[in-house]
């Protein structure tokens, strides 16, 4: 997993050297805004005017000026660094673009999927699913980006006292709902890919720079990986 993170960090930071002119929260940030817009277009271009389709519309692109506002007010850190052009689209085309396949298998459908519930159901479900990702992500980042503000150390309390990585967390109903809208084999697949491939490898290397800090130990005794005690 070190060693996929590596690759993973020179591929969207350094890859092929050169000047970087850009951030990659501008990179992400393009995509995040984009998002309502490109959904918007499915929407026109395929004639799709369902429930699904405009559901999935409030869902997901309004998730994108979620995260804008968010990173506005209180940006990651790690999304600040410069990286050169080529490792900008790799950012892009490698991991952000296949979220807008998710919308594309949805919208691009003549039909509604055939969801294993009732629609109304369903789409309840999937709502709730993403309202509270949103929550728990823009409440834990908004708790590090504060904390470590005014002080350095190890964050064991708020929403952190008994989950490790809630934002991820949050990302992960987030995107678990737009999947559940597509109900496509597909989107299961870009989803675990990103899962595994990206987000496993971020928080491992989080870990391991927690466990610096002398109450790591029992925090990490008391405290669950993503769910409290798991």
């Amino acid at each position: 997993m070190t060693r996929l993170k590596r690759l993973a960090d020179y591929l969207t930071s350094d890859f092929l050297g050169g000047p970087k002119p850009w951030k990659l929260s501008w990179v992400i940030n393009f995509q995040k805004a984009g998002t309502f817009f490109f959904v918007a277009w499915l929407m026109w271009f395929y004639q799709n005017t369902s429930v699904a389709a405009y559901i999935y519309l409030a869902l997901h692109g309004s998730y994108g000026f979620v995260w804008l506002i968010k990173d506005f007010n209180f940006p990651d850190k790690g999304w600040q660094k410069k990286v050169t052009i080529v490792g900008g689209l790799v950012a892009f085309f490698g991991v952000l673009l296949w979220y807008w396949v998710i919308a594309w298998l949805l919208i691009s459908q003549p039909q509604t999927p055939d969801y294993p519930l009732a629609d109304n159901i369903w789409f309840a479900g999937c709502i709730a699913l993403c309202l509270l990702g949103c929550v728990i992500m823009i409440a834990a980042d908004a708790q590090k980006h504060y904390t470590l503000k005014f002080h350095n150390g190890l964050i064991d309390d708020g929403i952190h006292k008994y989950i490790r990585h809630p934002n991820y967390l949050g990302e992960i109903m987030i995107y678990a709902a737009f999947g559940l809208m597509a109900w496509h084999w597909a989107a299961a697949v870009i989803l675990l890919s990103v899962w595994l491939l990206v987000f496993l490898p971020n928080m491992m290397a989080k870990e391991r720079s927690l466990a610096r800090y002398p109450e790591w130990k029992s925090y990490r005794q008391r405290s669950g990986w993503l769910l409290p005690f798991l």
